[in-house]
């Protein structure tokens, strides 16, 4: 019995130091990552589109192409082929969007932020300069400032206002600017006015070097998709013909066209990943 007692009292002895040694934690609730097709909506600006109508729209640009190229065609190889090529139109179409957005956010961000700078020096504070331009700033960034200024005249948070506004935007140069403005309100920052000015030449300068690049690789990229398109604009031309088509109906025929939609995808996307300019990260995303 004496054993026990021991054995007992030597338990909560070390529990009590366990306690005091390794106090529990909290755990840390991770938030969970958005899909990769929500992100890429949010950054084309179709924040109202749900993913899954993206989803049944690369399905049924599938099925239309297929049924389209078999009907044409009459090989079901080719009505393969062109499902799968016409499933990536929406995926397209959504990076396009991006794109367009992403140059139309750059030409429009200079100009934004020396509104803002010529705001603060006439001595309105951040929220205001802010909202001002849903009004005065550029036509491009308008509406998610619009966004900020009602989120803001309707909670009165500043900081809550901020994620909304960067939210909307979801723009690398935005997030740059948005956690700027968010410490210049946490800590004070009397010279704000010259790190925007600052931050606008800079804007400025990485604008002409990018214009002046993507000019020069213009030429190289509609090469390279010329070069991908021109074999299969001369099957499309082929198959008004049924003895132009002949020779795919045998088995080195489809091995032929099959080998040859993997060789022109799989060169299409290296010709991307080497040729494309580096995108600047988007910073502190959860």
């Amino acid at each position: 019995m004496g054993m026990v007692t021991a054995l007992v009292f030597g338990w909560g002895v070390w529990l009590v130091v366990d306690g005091f040694l390794y106090p529990p934690r909290e755990p840390r609730i991770r938030e969970k990552p958005e899909p990769w097709l929500r992100t890429q909506l949010n950054e084309a600006g179709m924040w109202d589109v749900p993913v899954r109508n993206v989803w049944f729209a690369a399905a049924a640009c599938s099925v239309v192409g297929a049924i389209l190229a078999l009907l044409l065609s009459g090989q079901l190889v080719l009505g393969a082929i062109a499902g799968f090529a016409a499933a990536v139109i929406p995926l397209a179409f959504v990076r396009g969007r991006i794109n367009r957005r992403r140059r139309e956010f750059s030409e429009a961000w200079p100009d934004a932020v020396d509104n803002l700078t010529s705001a603060i020096r006439a001595g309105l504070s951040l929220p205001e300069a802010l909202i001002a331009l849903a009004e005065t700033g550029p036509e491009a960034l308008r509406p998610s400032f619009a966004v900020f200024a009602q989120e803001y005249q309707r909670t009165g948070r500043f900081a809550d206002s901020l994620t909304v506004l960067k939210q909307q935007l979801s723009d690398p140069v935005g997030d740059r600017i948005v956690e700027a403005l968010r410490i210049a309100r946490e800590v004070g920052g009397g010279d704000i006015a010259h790190m925007m000015r600052t931050l606008s030449a800079f804007l400025r300068e990485d604008m002409r070097t990018r214009a002046e690049l993507e000019a020069r690789q213009s030429w190289t990229v509609s090469g390279a998709r010329l070069a991908v398109a021109a074999p299969w604009v001369v099957l499309v031309m082929m198959s008004g013909s049924s003895s132009g088509l002949a020779a795919f109906s045998s088995r080195v025929g489809f091995l032929v066209l099959v080998t040859g939609a993997i060789v022109c995808a799989a060169a299409y996307y290296l010709m991307l990943r080497l040729g494309r300019l580096p995108a600047e990260p988007r910073v502190l995303v959860a």
